[in-house]
């Protein structure tokens, strides 16, 4: 299964950066970065109206190539212009062609909230995106079990970072609850098999304590989606894809922006 070999090569990736930096290094020198607002990424997607989360990505494993041409920081200051809540890069490099360049040359170019998209399968890569000037980090329900997601949250705290917890199911909603996310997503693309279920979003909404934001991820192409999820009381939608395709992005995410208005 993909989701398999994406947290496998992870944790390649974390022991060769691990060679490179040790842990207690990184540690020290998140004692020493230049603050930035503490969880801003939470802030940012506590509006009263529906919230956006704009991503910016080259390929996926089930698409493929989305985007030949990719200037991302245009991309990036083209979403903040449009009013963007929060940005997501992704810094996957083998399926995704991201990178933690990509991420840090954005970050340098916008002020708007970020999440480091990517998969966590290290508290190692907390700090690295702590170190990125990330705001945010993302934690899946389906790679993590509920004690290390409660872990993970813990440094998430100490460093002022939101964590953004992927579930896909009853179970891995309850697993994000109990490890005391404030943070939930669940993903319409089943990250096993890549297939969408959009009704995904509609089913667990009511898993999820009213106190709690609530993501819905994936799936979106259109306004009338996102008018869907505004009405079943989604608090924030992800979206990359339909945004990465776009011939005038700004456009579009008025045009989203607008959907997502309480009416």
């Amino acid at each position: 299964m993909i989701l398999d070999e994406l947290a496998a090569y992870a944790q390649q990736r974390v022991l060769a950066d691990k060679q490179a930096h040790p842990l207690e290094e990184l540690k020290q020198r998140c004692e020493t970065v230049s603050p930035r607002t503490p969880f801003a990424f939470e802030q940012a997607l506590r509006g009263d109206n529906l919230s956006f989360i704009c991503e910016v990505k080259k390929a996926s494993p089930s698409k493929g190539i989305i985007a030949q041409d990719f200037p991302y920081l245009d991309i990036a200051k083209q979403y903040e212009q449009a009013g963007a809540d929060c940005i997501s890069c992704l810094t996957e490099p083998k399926w995704f062609l991201g990178s933690d360049a990509i991420f840090t040359d954005i970050r340098a170019a916008v002020q708007t909230p970020m999440i480091r998209k990517d998969f966590t399968v290290d508290a190692y890569q907390i700090y690295q995106a702590k170190l990125m000037g990330a705001d945010a980090v993302l934690l899946i329900c389906a790679i993590l079990d509920t004690q290390t997601i409660e872990q993970y949250l813990g440094i998430c705290e100490t460093l002022g970072l939101t964590a953004l917890v992927e579930a896909h199911d009853a179970k891995e909603i309850q697993s994000a609850v109990d490890a005391g996310a404030r943070v939930i997503g669940v993903n319409n693309r089943n990250l096993k098999d890549f297939s969408v279920d959009f009704s995904n979003a509609s089913r667990l909404r009511d898993l999820i304590p009213p106190e709690n934001i609530y993501v819905a991820e994936s799936g979106v192409s259109c306004a009338a989606d996102v008018a869907a999820l505004r009405s079943i009381g989604a608090d924030a939608v992800l979206m990359g894809e339909v945004l990465m395709r776009a011939p005038d992005k700004t456009a579009l995410l008025r045009e989203m922006r607008h959907a997502g208005l309480n009416q």
